[in-house]
Order: structure tokens, then C-alpha cells, then sequence
């Protein structure tokens, strides 16, 4: 049986199976839950299950098991990925970790950490600097206060797993947006082990080290991780440099409370190679846009963030829980102009869970609250050479969020849950200009926004592990200030609005584990971004009236002679409705298929298998559906095992085989008038990556 470790996103890691944790978590994995043996032999353990210092799970950070059961008890599309899934690979991207995590689209631009990461087409044109997604950690938001995330700010390394709510599914995490929300849960000294070391090298100058340690004592636990990743990357004018370090203290105040503490450190530094032509693209793919090097075009920062979560037992029905974290981030990005900003966010959040029986049925309450304040300070200069130039802008500007929710599960049938819940949401955008040249326009103002986001949903419980369901929802973004403020025009957008129906289903058995959803969204004042013909933002526009719909599949087979196929398609039918301009043109930034797949074969120390990723047709670049990218297919091999009893695992993970010259993304105008525009970012060559990882005990 897969079960919860291999919950669609992925179905084995050879080194973690073989491994003495492996057998740890045999030990204290919950009743009833199945788990496979060091030989591939699957066993249910039995027994009473409750929340103790020497489980896998604490009162802050659920187990993975605890973490299924409750997407299981989502009546909409929820999963967990493991993070042993992904790292018996590569694992320094976002497409590495989230790639087969079902309804989840995400390319990256170039090298291995900036991508377009969407949900159901969030921040479909966004190909930098997320939105439309609440990013977290440990159920604490990531974002800045304007809903704005950055991809660097996460390590995919220093995941236990990962949760993905899509969605209005997200409604407990203080989600509005169409994407829903994306949770990073971190190890513990319980759940990880005592000490890990991991190195990886490969094509491009590619280099990452990673060490953790972690460990417990007492009613005291704590696991720090620190890492470091360099590449040159594929295309010229594309080095990268990372370094990360992640670490929580959990400290078990009383047999019914917990407070655990996170401190996060990043410094990344980032070459952008910039976009090129159709035809730079496929002559001479590794190519930068001249004007990057010229203007020497990055994005650098650093972030400091330090937060805290606490939870508290009541008793057996009743559960609080509440977070709160600040950030400083500093921000040196030379693109078309120089934009400097420092970044102060901090954040509060309040829970509370209720499971007591209503009316002799078993019933669910959730509510909480999230505020969430920003300050950023911005000054602009022209770009001389990548330096700061002529001072060009100054503002200062603040983001505020304030969301009340509430959602009662009751459970007509003992198999047949209604889910009914409501979100309130409060958010301000305020600029103020503080650099007025004479004759020049004042760009300061406020705008307030404001949303009652209510949804509903049933969910069937075919068995334990697996449901159908169907749900409706509203849904609500406010811009973001890089949204009214991040082009070369100041723009006051107006909040986006949906209301979005789905219907699917999550299905576990011995030889399949299956999650599928169908969606339709009716969208209102869409924000959508444009470039100009350069690739520099212009800003972005509210469309009147757009239509997403699609469907969401990720499924793993297991087949016979130990082969299992893991496949995760995406239907993306993303569309202008009866628009004054476009028609019912196609949004442009979204392939409308896409599909990825590997087939693996499994022995005791020892798996090997190739995988495919197909984007059938190109992309359009513009709304007018006028000039578009190609289609394409890349073929990738991996092998991997472990020995010394599970000590020492490794890797080699081979992309792109054949060399296909391909587009990953685009940027997006309004109209290409049939011609050829440098909107265009290629994805890498061949390449292969390595690695070897060494852990020792719990």
C-alpha cells in the first residue's frame, strides 16, 4: 500500500526505506497506518496512538500521518509530499520538490531557484517574485504583508513535507487567494535525524553542500540546517549564490503545550539573463539579453526571520493555537531601473479547534485570525552598469492584511461530511512619494480593500483513505504594492474576485494512489501583468471578466516487477470571457497541457527508472494569441541506492538528455503583432547532477 508517504506526489525514496530511520518511524508511526518494511513488504501498525516527545510528530509540527489524515478530511484538492520523494534527485528548486505535487504548475526561469510557480493560474503571469499563493512555514506566512513571496526565501532540503491546499481548501491557513496556500513543515529534533550531511555537483558549475544536525532531550528539541549552493547555470550572465540557514527550538513547556521558535537566515545573489527572441532562443539557447550584461541585471537580498509557534491542548476536543513572526529583507535589484528596499513585515496568528460531537454527530469548528503589517522603504536610481545612478524615485510604503475565518465540518453521515465556512478580509495599500521633481506627478496614495469570501463543500468517505467531494467558493487578492507601484507606470488596480466550483476525488489502494480534481473559476478584474516589447514590466491591468478551468491529475501505479509509474497532468484552459479587447483569447503566460511522468524500478538497495516532461503545445506571449512558443519533450534517466545499512545514499540524476532546445516560459505583452519579441526564457541543456547524502542515528 502507498498510504500517506506517497500521498500523488511521489511514491519511494530507496535510501530513506533502507535506512535505520526508516525502522524508527515503523516504531512510532500511528495506529493503523501502513508503512513499508526494508523489503518492500507493507505493515500496518497497531495499537494506541497518542501525541508523546519520542513520536515522529510534536504538538507544534504534526507527523506526515497526522498531516494525511487531515487533508483526507478536506471535502476540495489537498495533498502532502514527502520530502524523501524528491531528494533521492536534485533537490534545489521548487519545480524539484512541487513537479508531480497535483495542480501545481511550476518552471523555472533559468538555473535553479527563480520560476513561474501557479495554482489554477495564480499570478499566471508572474514569472519573478510569487503572488497568488500564501507561502508558509510551519502554517506562519512567508509572504510580505502585500501578499509578494520569493522562491529563495524556502529550502527544499529543510522540509519534513509539504502541504499544498488548493484553493479555498486553504481557508484555515487565512488564505483568500485563487491559488490557495503552500505550507513548508520543518523538521524536529524527533523527526529528523541526529546528524546528515548531503553534497551535490553537477553540468553548469552546479555545487550544494547541505549539514543538519538535530536532537532532543528533556522536554527540549531543535534541528538547524545549514546550506550553500552555487551555479554558474546553463545560459550566459546566470550565477547564482545561496546560502541558507534554517532552525527551530521546541521546548514542551507542559505534557499539553508546546512553544517552538524559528530563526531563518538567506543570502542570495542572482545574475538575470533576461529574455530573448524566438529565434536567440533556438539558434543559440545559453545566450543573455546583451542589455542584462550591459546593465549588469540581478536580484540580490538578504533576509532575516524569526518567528514563533505555540500550541495548546486544552483537552481531548479543544486545541489553540497561535504564531507570530517579523522579517527584514533587503533588496538590491538592478533591472531596468535600480530598485533598492528594505522590507520590515510581522505577522500574528490565532487558531482555535473544536472536535466535539454536535447534536450526536461527529462536527469540526475552525476559527482564527491573521494580521499581517509591512513597511517598505524604496529608492530608485538609473542603472549605470548595475550600479545606482541618478536617483530617479523614492517612496515609503505599507501593506496591512487583517482576515477573520471561520469553517464548521458536520458530519450528516458517519461517511458524509458538509462543510460550510466564510472568510472576512480587510487589506491597505499606502505609497507615499517622497521624490516630486518640479513638474513631475505625485504617484502617493491609499487604497483600502475588502472581501466576504464564504464557501461550501461535501466530501464522501469512500474508506479511510480515500473521498470524493465537490465544493463552491469565493475567492479575493487584493494587489500587490509591486502590482500598483512595480512598473514603469504607477497603476491603482482594483482587488481581484472569483467564485470557483470543483468536484473530485483522492482514492488509495494497494496498487494506485490517485488524486484528481475538475475546476471552474469565474474571475473578476483578473490582475494581469504586462512587458513591454524589452522585457521590462509595464505594470499590471485588471481584466473585466476571465474564465479558468482545467483539470488536476497526479496518480502512481504500482505495476509488476517492482516498476511504479508516477505521472501528474495539468489541463490549464485559461481565457478572456467576451472581453471588449481579447474576446475569448487565451491568457497568454500558461501552457494549456502539461504532463510529467517517471517510471522507476525498485530493489532492496538499489533503483533506477526514466523520466519525461511534455508540454505538448507552446505558449502564447501575448493576449492578442498572435506569436507563441514551441512545444516540447524532455528525457531524463535516474539511478540511486544506498549502503551501509541505509547510512550513505546517492544519486545521479540525468536531464535533458537529448539536448531538446526548449522555451520554459514567457513573458507576456498585449499584442506581438505576429512578430518575433524578446519575451522568451529558455530552459537548460543537457545536464547531470550527482549526489551522495551520510546520516547518522536519531
Amino acid at each position: 500500500m502507498f498510504r500517506f508517504k506517497y500521498r500523488t506526489a511521489a511514491l519511494f525514496a530507496v535510501p530513506f526505506l533502507a535506512s535505520p530511520l526508516a525502522v524508527s518511524a515503523q516504531q512510532d508511526a500511528p495506529a493503523g497506518v501502513e508503512i513499508a518494511a526494508n523489503d518492500g513488504t507493507p505493515i500496518t501498525v497497531l495499537g494506541e496512538v497518542k501525541v508523546q516527545g519520542d513520536s515522529l510528530g510534536t504538538l507544534t509540527v504534526p507527523s506526515i500521518a497526522e498531516a494525511t489524515a487531515r487533508t483526507n478530511q478536506v471535502a476540495g484538492g489537498a495533498a502532502v509530499i514527502d520530502a524523501e520523494s524528491y531528494k533521492n534527485g536534485r533537490a534545489s528548486s521548487v519545480q524539484d520538490a512541487l513537479g508531480f505535487a497535483p495542480g501545481v504548475f511550476v518552471q523555472p526561469r533559468f538555473g535553479t531557484e527563480e520560476s513561474r510557480l501557479s495554482v489554477r493560474g495564480s499570478g499566471i503571469q508572474r514569472t519573478f517574485h510569487g503572488r497568488g499563493l500564501t507561502l508558509l512555514q510551519d502554517g506562519s506566512p512567508v509572504n510580505l504583508a502585500d501578499g509578494g513571496f520569493d522562491f529563495q526565501a524556502v529550502e527544499p532540503l529543510s522540509a519534513n513535507y509539504i502541504e499544498v491546499y488548493r484553493g479555498a481548501n486553504a481557508l484555515e491557513f487565512g488564505s483568500t487567494t485563487l491559488g490557495g496556500a503552500i505550507n513548508f513543515i520543518s523538521p524536529t529534533g524527533y523527526s529528523a535525524p541526529a546528524a546528515s550531511a548531503r553534497l551535490e555537483i553537477g553540468s553548469f558549475e552546479y555545487r550544494r553542500a547541505q549539514a543538519a544536525l538535530a536532537g532532543h532531550t528533556g522536554n527540549v528539541d531543535g534541528y538547524v540546517s545549514l546550506s550553500a549552493v552555487h551555479s554558474d547555470g546553463y545560459r550566459d550572465h546566470a550565477e547564482q549564490n545561496n546560502y541558507r540557514l534554517f532552525s527551530n527550538l521546541g521546548i514542551r513547556l507542559a505534557p499539553n503545550l508546546e512553544s517552538r521558535l524559528y530563526f531563518t537566515f538567506v543570502n542570495t545573489e542572482s545574475e538575470l539573463p533576461g529574455s530573448l527572441t524566438k529565434a536567440e532562443a533556438e539558434s543559440t539557447p545559453s545566450q543573455a539579453n546583451a542589455a542584462n550584461i550591459n546593465s549588469d541585471q540581478k536580484r540580490d537580498f538578504r533576509l532575516i526571520r524569526i518567528a514563533d509557534k505555540t500550541s495548546w491542548q486544552l483537552d481531548d476536543t479543544q486545541r489553540i493555537e497561535a504564531s507570530g513572526f517579523y522579517a527584514d529583507k533587503r533588496l538590491f535589484h538592478p533591472i531596468f531601473q535600480v530598485i533598492n528596499q528594505d522590507n520590515n513585515d510581522l505577522g500574528l496568528n490565532l487558531k482555535y479547534e473544536n472536535t466535539r460531537e454536535l447534536f450526536g454527530h461527529r462536527n469540526r469548528v475552525v476559527i482564527g485570525t491573521r494580521y499581517v503589517y509591512g513597511q517598505t522603504q524604496e529608492t530608485d536610481f538609473a542603472n549605470v552598469g548595475g550600479q545606482n545612478g541618478a536617483q530617479t524615485d523614492a517612496s515609503d510604503q505599507s501593506a496591512r492584511s487583517v482576515q477573520l475565518y471561520a469553517e464548521n465540518q458536520f458530519y450528516l453521515l458517519p461517511q458524509l461530511a458538509l462543510a460550510i465556512g466564510a472568510q472576512g478580509s480587510r487589506d491597505r495599500r499606502v505609497r507615499e512619494d517622497n521624490f516630486v521633481p518640479t513638474g513631475s506627478i505625485d504617484n502617493s496614495f491609499k487604497n483600502s480593500y475588502g472581501a466576504f469570501s464564504p464557501k461550501a463543500g461535501l466530501r464522501y468517505d469512500l474508506d479511510t483513505d480515500s473521498q470524493v467531494f465537490a465544493n463552491v467558493s469565493r475567492s479575493y487578492e487584493p494587489p500587490s504594492l509591486s502590482e500598483l507601484t512595480g512598473g514603469q507606470i504607477t497603476t491603482v488596480n482594483a482587488a481581484q474576485r472569483g467564485t470557483t466550483v470543483e468536484v473530485g476525488s483522492r482514492i488509495e489502494r494497494e496498487w494506485l494512489a490517485l488524486d484528481v480534481a475538475l475546476y471552474r473559476a469565474w474571475l473578476r478584474d483578473e490582475l494581469l501583468g504586462l512587458n513591454d516589447p524589452n522585457g521590462q514590466p509595464l505594470g499590471t491591468i485588471n481584466a473585466p471578466k476571465t474564465l479558468h478551468q482545467g483539470v488536476e491529475l497526479a496518480a502512481a501505479i504500482k505495476l509488476p516487477y517492482r516498476l511504479t509509474l508516477r505521472q501528474a497532468y495539468l489541463l490549464n484552459d485559461f481565457k478572456f470571457d467576451n472581453d471588449p479587447t481579447y474576446g475569448n483569447n487565451r491568457l497568454a503566460g500558461l501552457p494549456l497541457n502539461s504532463y510529467r511522468a517517471d517510471l522507476s524500478w525498485k530493489g532492496a538497495w538499489f533503483s533506477a527508472g526514466p523520466n519525461v516532461e511534455w508540454i505538448p503545445q507552446g505558449t502564447w506571449i501575448d493576449h492578442a494569441n498572435t506569436f507563441s512558443s514551441d512545444g516540447y519533450a524532455l528525457l531524463g534517466f535516474k539511478i540511486g541506492g544506498a549502503i551501509q545499512d541505509g547510512r550513505w545514499s546517492w544519486y545521479v540524476d540525468g536531464r535533458n538528455l537529448t539536448g531538446t532546445r526548449h522555451v520554459t516560459t514567457t513573458g507576456v505583452i498585449a499584442n506581438a503583432n505576429s512578430t518575433d519579441q524578446r519575451q522568451f526564457l529558455t530552459g537548460d541543456g543537457r545536464a547531470v547532477y550527482a549526489g551522495v547524502t551520510w546520516t547518522a542515528g536519531k
